[in-house]
């Protein structure tokens, strides 16, 4: 059985502010992770209301079997962009929100054989579900140069993509790369120094395009926000949680351009300096939210 949750659910009082759940309603969240935000919504509808709770992850939703256990919770193993075929099985025609909090847990960054760690010793794997798609090793060993670089580079936004490429095809000639702390090790060593302040390790990039890339993350967000609004009532809410620009970037234009869909707010809102001291990964965390016409 797996060990309970240490994540901490980032910007929940937000979530809630703008998602509004009241006794009786149905909601998603798209993202079960460690249950923070389905805890919170569940404990809100209360015994009339249900909220489904998504995961691809086998070990989340084994973890909230136990944690979540009397609360009006409805777990499902799946993608959040299968939404609409997860609710026409449980005959639920739409919903009054749905919350997609995109960042890791901090279950699987404490995970030693999932690889999300840049200091694991365990393998370079990096997939939510174990029992879907290519493990990064394979990636990482199997890749050209330039097909490494073009990938880094993309899903990563990382400047010495092609240095950092040269350097894993150089060593995987004589051993091949099997463990997170194996890359890390090696994407440190082929880029500049940090400058003293920074506290974005130099592997960051590399690893958040590997695991966007065996993860199929974007093409995922993607389908999602052409799926979800449809899932939603008339005035019912979408609030997505993402850290990077390569999420926020679709987010934004997806709400802008929608003709089901009002943005809530022009800017994104981002986490309180209170709560960022309290838990350092929601620094770069920015919540969109929109609301489904009437």
């Amino acid at each position: 059985m797996p060990e309970p949750t240490r994540h901490v659910p980032v910007m929940l009082a937000e979530v809630l502010e703008q998602l509004a759940p009241q006794p009786g309603q149905i909601f998603v969240d798209g993202t079960l992770g460690g249950g923070g935000h389905t805890r919170a919504l569940a404990e809100l509808v209360g015994p009339a209301g249900l909220v489904i709770a998504l995961d691809r992850d086998p070990q989340a939703l084994e973890r909230a079997e136990t944690a979540l256990a009397g609360l009006p919770i409805k777990l499902v193993e799946s993608n959040f962009c299968d939404l609409p075929e997860v609710l026409a099985q449980l005959e639920i025609p739409a919903v009054a929100g749905i919350v997609l909090d995109l960042g890791l847990s901090s279950d699987q960054l404490a995970d030693r054989q999932r690889g999300f760690s840049f200091d694991s010793p365990g393998p370079l794997d990096l997939r939510f579900n174990p029992d879907e798609g290519e493990p990064a090793a394979r990636l990482v060993n199997r890749l050209s140069a330039e097909h490494l670089a073009d990938l880094i580079f993309t899903f990563g936004e990382e400047r010495y993509s092609r240095r950092i490429a040269r350097a894993i095809v150089e060593r995987r000639r004589t051993q091949p790369i099997e463990t997170s702390r194996e890359l890390a090790e090696l994407v440190r060593a082929s880029v500049p120094r940090p400058k003293p302040g920074e506290r974005i390790d130099p592997a960051t990039r590399t690893f958040q395009a590997l695991r966007i890339w065996v993860n199929a993350e974007l093409k995922s967000l993607n389908i999602a926000l052409r799926r979800l609004p449809e899932c939603l009532q008339p005035g019912g809410r979408l609030a997505i949680i993402s850290f990077h620009s390569l999420e926020d970037r679709p987010v934004k234009e997806a709400f802008r351009a929608s003709d089901v869909l009002r943005p809530i707010g022009k800017k994104p809102l981002r986490p309180s300096p209170d709560e960022v001291e309290r838990n350092p990964r929601a620094r770069s965390a920015k919540l969109r939210v929109a609301e489904r016409r009437a």
